[in-house]
């Protein structure tokens, strides 16, 4: 695909990376379409000239609507963003099989359905792009982190054969791996991981490790939403983007000591770090 003026769909546009994205790509020319469960969020985007949609992704017929929607008005979808996704930690336990599944629909099935809609359209026009955001939870496995870990290693995987898959009909699969990024992710998952572990044999250490994400994602030592919003808009306008962009302070250091420790040494640093208070 050219350096031109793309059709972009974006799931999860009415916050964080996701509205940040769809304002930075719609400034650069390109047509927006961002895609929420609220709706009235992504309004003032509106002033930039992005569409917004209303979209569940753990509902099939609202991502039919969505992309017939998108089709319907330009004939073509150029490039899909997959970044609608939410973090539930808790100890393995403690997480209800209804909240694992909920986690996986949302971050796995809902992805892997939009590409589903999306593929024969960009396989007719034999190009295409499909932007996946993943997160280094995918790489490497987090403290209290265990249904948001599988499901990013699940969307990691995935991506990986699905590029292989539509390479032969000038698709292209672009995974975005964030570290710590300063947005309400964080905030959500802590309060998840506090609300899992009440009142269990978890609870001293799962709350400690709650009030460290809490002070973290309210203070400057993570990265601003902006590194992701970069990284997205190099997979959207670049003619051979990276397969994978690593993006966040920490993250590639973090993958590396992770493919290199013994395992027993990666739990013990988990281990001492929930222990800290920041």
């Amino acid at each position: 695909m050219k350096n031109t003026q793309k059709i972009i769909l974006i799931t999860g546009g009415s916050s964080g990376i996701g509205y940040d994205s769809a304002l930075a790509l719609a400034k650069q020319g390109h047509k927006v379409y961002a895609a929420a469960r609220r709706v009235e969020l992504m309004e003032p985007l509106k002033e930039y000239g992005v569409v917004p949609l209303s979209l569940d992704v753990t509902d099939d017929n609202s991502m039919q609507e969505c992309v017939t929607s998108v089709l319907d008005a330009e004939n073509r979808i150029d490039v899909l963003i997959n970044n609608a996704g939410y973090g539930y930690f808790g100890a393995i336990e403690n997480v209800t099989m209804a909240e694992a599944r909920k986690q996986l629909e949302v971050n796995v099935f809902g992805m892997a359905r939009m590409c589903q809609l999306v593929l024969p359209t960009m396989r007719e026009q034999h190009s295409g792009r499909i932007i996946n955001i993943a997160s280094i939870a995918g790489r490497a496995t987090v403290y209290f982190g265990g249904w948001y870990n599988v499901s990013k290693f699940a969307v990691e995987t995935f991506s990986d054969a699905l590029r292989m898959e539509t390479l032969p009909f000038g698709i292209k699969v672009v995974l975005i791996e964030p570290s710590t990024i300063k947005t309400n992710w964080g905030i959500i998952a802590a309060d998840n991981l506090a609300e899992s572990s009440r009142g269990t044999v978890y609870e001293a250490k799962a709350l400690n490790e709650a009030n460290n994400m809490h002070k973290a994602y309210t203070s400057n030592m993570f990265s601003k939403p902006k590194v992701v919003t970069r990284a997205i808009c190099k997979a959207v306008n670049r003619c051979r983007p990276r397969t994978r962009y690593c993006v966040g302070r920490g993250g590639k250091m973090v993958i590396f000591l992770h493919s290199i420790l013994p395992t027993r040494w990666w739990d013990r640093i988990n281990r001492i770090m929930t222990k800290k208070v920041l």
